[in-house]
């Protein structure tokens, strides 16, 4: 009779309980994607996350993303806070910040409570209804409306490892379950017709942010470090007359950019004139810029008035300014320096005041060095330089995007709400995004244009052929297959580290214990590369 192996046999179980949690991971997960109301999200609290944590109670609080205040977002009943759900609370009251900040669940007790500070009353009545502890921790961390997780307990010490490994799991899919229930609340505010105050977007416009009103910040679309420092920027120069170049790759949102711009000086009024240097033809640009008189050229039927008239007194926005003729550069610089002109076929002089918001994706001093740009041009545009940071340099903002996209996007369709799977939402944040936000735009209309149901599952992101150059043709990859290349760079680029400040997980923005999950999904070892 053969022995049983006990090590074989811890091994089997190990590997029984790992799929065990897998499987739940995957249930929860599919059943959160679906959420999209309080409701659906209360029926699985009361049906299988109470259970699973042996929790009496199950809240979770919500702050903006300045991080100043918290509110309750969700709670399931059982304590009664309908009222308190009103009511604003300090994120730095010990309770949400220290929650946010920790790597593992934090717990709290009356007696810890007593010695906090400040009040906290929905805790105090939790406790008053028969509470004896209470473990917060937060949810998968995300700028726009960052989310901590509080567990109540009747008897103490009932919060397990299990039930903590199987939450972290699923965080980031009840992160993105509140976005999408507060996504589905816009929605119905707005009701069935267009957001009246939602700005009006054309396919070829860069699509960062949308229109901000004077004074406002808040609505810019990202709130990671990268972004915040270009609201500074833009709160520091916006109120001036000075003219602001903005530099970026292309897609990242320039356009966008110069509206904030414009629309928090004191030309906010008055209309910004835009014209984009690469899309007009070089023997009518001159004409496009200072007008032209009739019959002043073949063609010339009628006086036109141009752009630098237009906007006398406001703002005029020259896109692409890295393009125009080298001719046009001597005119535009006299016109910056000496505030006045001529139209085509006319000797008298028009003085205007016009303040110059210019944007590129080129590299302007390059240009300057081959001889395709003045240098003097650039030193006189180049007084307040605003750089825009690429996607992929910004990957915290995706799911803030993603989630305007979406909103905007079953808003002017008239759609039902959809959201996000998890694995998506991942996919997305380690794609490198070459076309900027401009591409994640695109992708996310045309993946909800491909959705038949309420859970966008399937994402077709593009790969440029590096061989194809000036082609714009594209050919589409299985996502697991961008993922795993994607991966396997990140990992040759760090010399086969994984952790660490100098691993690729780091690189990738994701945490290594994902990394190293993803690179056992997807066949990679780490011996093999």
């Amino acid at each position: 009779m053969q022995q049983k192996d006990p090590k074989a046999d811890a091994i089997l179980k190990a590997i029984q309980e790992r799929e065990k949690d897998h499987l739940l991971q995957v249930s929860l997960c599919n059943a959160l994607a679906q959420v999209t109301d309080i409701q659906g999200l209360t029926a699985i609290v009361q049906q299988r996350l109470r259970a699973l944590t042996a929790s009496d109670s199950f809240i979770i609080c919500i702050s903006d993303h300045g991080e100043k205040q918290y509110h309750i977002f969700f709670e399931d009943g059982t304590i009664a806070l309908q009222e308190d759900r009103q009511k604003a609370y300090n994120a730095g009251d010990g309770i949400f910040d220290t929650a946010l900040k920790s790597a593992e669940p934090v717990v709290f007790t009356a007696a810890t409570l007593s010695k906090k500070k400040t009040t906290h009353p929905f805790l105090e009545k939790a406790f008053k209804a028969g509470m004896r502890e209470i473990v917060a921790m937060p949810l998968y961390y995300q700028k726009s409306n960052p989310s901590v997780l509080l567990l109540c307990y009747k008897k103490p010490r009932m919060f397990s490892r299990e039930a903590y490994r199987v939450l972290k799991n699923i965080s980031l899919q009840l992160s993105l379950t509140v976005c999408n229930i507060l996504l589905t609340q816009k929605i119905a505010h707005y009701g069935t017709g267009l957001n009246p105050d939602m700005p009006e977007t054309h396919a070829d416009d860069d699509a960062s942010v949308p229109a901000v009103s004077p004074d406002d910040y808040s609505n810019i679309i990202g709130q990671g470090k990268a972004m915040q420092k270009v609201i500074s920027l833009i709160m520091q120069v916006a109120p001036s007359d000075s003219g602001v170049l903005l530099l970026g790759e292309s897609g990242v949102g320039k356009e966008v950019i110069a509206t904030a711009i414009h629309n928090n000086s004191a030309y906010r009024n008055k209309k910004m004139v835009r014209v984009n240097c690469a899309a007009i033809p070089a023997n009518l640009i001159e004409s496009e810029l200072f007008g032209h008189e009739k019959g002043s050229f073949t063609g010339a039927t009628e006086r036109r008035i141009g752009k630098f008239e237009q906007a006398n007194n406001s703002t005029l926005f020259l896109d692409e300014i890295g393009e125009l003729p080298l001719p046009l550069q001597t005119k535009l610089l006299r016109v910056l320096q000496e505030r006045e002109f001529e139209r085509i076929g006319s000797s008298k002089t028009i003085s205007v005041d016009v303040r110059i918001v210019a944007a590129t994706n080129l590299n302007l001093l390059q240009q300057v060095a081959d001889g395709r740009f003045r240098a003097d041009l650039y030193y006189r545009l180049n007084i307040f330089p605003i750089v825009i940071p690429p996607l992929r340099e910004r990957k915290e903002d995706i799911p803030q995007l993603c989630t305007h996209f979406i909103t905007e996007f079953c808003i002017k369709n008239r759609r039902k709400p959809l959201t996000l799977a998890a694995k998506i939402m991942e996919a997305l944040t380690i794609y490198t995004w070459p076309g900027n936000v401009r591409e994640l735009k695109n992708t996310i209309e045309r993946s909800i244009l491909l959705t038949t149901g309420a859970v966008i599952k399937e994402v077709p992101l593009p790969e440029i052929n590096p061989d194809d150059s000036g082609n714009e043709g594209h050919s589409i990859k299985l996502l697991e297959e961008v993922e795993r290349e994607h991966i396997l760079k990140a990992i040759k680029y760090c010399n086969g580290r994984i952790s660490g400040s100098n691993g690729a997980a780091k690189r990738l923005g994701i945490p290594h214990t994902t990394l190293i999950s993803k690179m056992q999904k997807l066949g990679i070892k780490k011996n093999l590369l």
